[in-house]
């Protein structure tokens, strides 16, 4: 039973992954090839792309009655997003933070925006449940944010976007069926290892679920760093964690409220999106040590769910 489990587990986990990653570079080369700006397609089909998972993951939990699931999975994702990712990013290659053309950091408004979206989201959790009005504030927050995002955008050279000709939509229906798919099957052997080890299902949102859906913002970033494009690469981070807020946890909460059982974990997530100032605002020495500290603090910290 526990081996099935953990095999559909990591089946799924590879769905989810592999199908990211096609549906990003069909969906890209798609709207490359009807005339869509690279910009466009940066912040919209690969912000979006690296979030699906989550996404999926986390609307197919709640529609399953497993909100716990759902709301570990995203506090968990932006958590690993922050302290695990882009810490690892920042060790390897500082540059990425330091200040760009205009003499501001490379991602300084953008993390002005994930951390105001992350204080939008605490103060709604307050109440002890996302409620469906809450969930209708999160997506109206979304789209002002994503106003704000495309308009800076506009003005700012992206990656360029490859297109595979027929392919395209193949890869894109293609990459979204195997998410899809990936999704239900993490999700029951998730519930199923939960089960048999007396786990709670909030936990394993947290931990095991959250590691794996934030693998695909994982290799998005360390190929941007490789490629050079380090604007891109801290940037995906700092949009996947407000698309996993406010769309993901938004769209969740207009299908089912969700419940939230441990206000302390909110406070954690909005404590190590807070930790990002130092990096982004900091020297390539002060950088590598506080990132380091993140990723000690990151284990330390999943270690700590498992304990208590």
């Amino acid at each position: 039973m526990i081996v099935a489990a953990v095999v559909l587990f990591v089946l799924g986990m590879a769905l989810l992954v592999k199908g990211a990653d096609y549906f990003v570079k069909g969906g890209g080369g798609l709207a490359a090839r009807y005339g869509v700006s690279s910009a466009t397609i940066g912040f919209t089909v690969i912000a979006f792309g690296t979030s699906l998972p989550e996404f999926v993951v986390s609307v197919n939990a709640i529609i399953s009655g497993n909100s716990g699931v759902a709301l570990g999975n995203v506090l968990g994702s932006n958590i690993a997003n922050i302290a695990l990712v882009l810490a690892l990013c920042a060790i390897i290659s500082p540059a990425m933070f330091m200040s760009g053309p205009s003499g501001k950091g490379r991602v300084e408004n953008e993390t002005i925006l994930m951390i105001a979206a992350t204080v939008f989201f605490a103060l709604l959790a307050l109440t002890g449940e996302l409620t469906r009005i809450s969930g209708v504030l999160m997506l109206v927050a979304f789209c002002v944010v994503l106003s704000i995002t495309w308009k800076k955008l506009g003005t700012e050279p992206v990656e360029r976007i490859e297109v595979h000709g027929k392919m395209d939509w193949v890869m894109t229906a293609g990459g979204l069926v195997a998410v899809i798919i990936g999704s239900q099957l993490v999700l029951d052997g998730a519930i199923t290892i939960a089960e048999a080890f007396g786990i709670p299902e909030f936990v394993i949102g947290m931990t095991i679920v959250a590691f794996g859906t934030s693998l695909p913002e994982l290799a998005t970033s360390l190929v941007a760093i490789l490629r050079g494009d380090l604007g891109i690469s801290a940037g995906n981070l700092m949009g996947s964690n407000i698309f996993n807020l406010l769309l993901v946890l938004g769209t969740g909460a207009l299908i089912r409220p969700i419940p939230i059982p441990a206000y302390t974990d909110v406070i954690i997530m909005l404590l190590f999106s807070l930790a990002v100032i130092p990096i982004v605002k900091g020297k390539p020495r002060v950088i590598r040590a506080w990132a380091s500290l993140l990723v000690v603090a990151y284990f330390a910290y999943v270690i700590a769910l498992y304990i208590m």
